[in-house]
């Protein structure tokens, strides 16, 4: 697809980074990334990859919003209260950027509905606040050779890594035993945000062929200290996923 003479005005200033210009803009514009949870994450990546000019958002969420979401989820107010978290993200998203086609699924993913719900994306991108689901969704995208961006975040801290099947480790590698699930996890929105753009780059570098993902690699971000650490992480030859493909 080409780009009209108002998205070439609307995306100019990122055009001009070296690498991007107007190829690497109609690649985002041909490209399809779902966000699995609309959430801390998934709010604020969603809103970044509607700004940037991603041709479809695929939104899945079956959650409402409750009072205690928005002092995290930015694309939600007080008279959002009780209503689907995908119907107002679908609504505020397509006021943001009316060029980007917004898709919702009201499901929770599951290992029987996961290939119907996220269907063909170039990337999906993990807002989610459970290992149970994150694990089918990792799952699914080794299988279907999906790059998935992991993103997890508590208190100050959070942490993200590119998984690309084939070429690094998936989830199952870095987590062999499922890390224990949390009744309610305390969050501080500015964390959620950071570790939300920082999935956005690495969307944003895979489908441009800009810079190194972090592929084989997992960024951690102490918000209190204000130190970020990069640790290499390395491919389980004997993975019960990715050691199949």
């Amino acid at each position: 697809m080409s780009l009209s003479q108002s998205e070439i005005e609307r995306y100019s200033r990122q055009i001009l980074i070296n690498g991007w210009g107007m190829e690497g803009q109609k690649m985002l514009k041909n490209s399809a990334v779902a966000v699995i949870g609309i959430g801390g994450l998934g709010c604020a990546s969603s809103v970044y990859l509607a700004s940037l000019g991603i041709g479809k958002l695929v939104l899945i969420d079956k959650d409402k919003i409750n009072s205690s979401d928005l002092n995290r989820q930015i694309l939600y107010s007080q008279k959002d209260v009780g209503r689907l978290k995908v119907e107002v993200a679908k609504e505020k998203i397509e006021t943001l950027n009316p060029n980007v086609e917004i898709a919702t699924a009201l499901e929770e993913i599951t290992i029987d509905n996961i290939s119907r719900i996220v269907g063909k994306v170039n990337v999906v991108v993990d807002g989610l606040d459970n290992w149970k689901t994150r694990f089918v969704v990792n799952d699914y995208c080794v299988k279907t050779r999906t790059p998935l961006i992991h993103a997890g975040v508590s208190q100050f801290y959070g942490q993200v890594t590119t998984i690309i099947p084939r070429e690094g480790p998936c989830l199952r590698c870095i987590f062999p035993t499922e890390p224990q699930e949390t009744r309610t996890t305390p969050i501080f929105g500015g964390t959620s945000s950071a570790l939300a753009s920082l999935q956005v780059i690495e969307v944003i570098k895979y489908l441009t062929r800009i810079g190194t993902p972090l592929v084989g690699r997992m960024l951690f971000l102490d918000g209190e200290e204000m130190t970020v650490e990069i640790v290499e992480i390395e491919k389980n030859p004997n993975c019960q996923v990715c050691s199949m493909i």
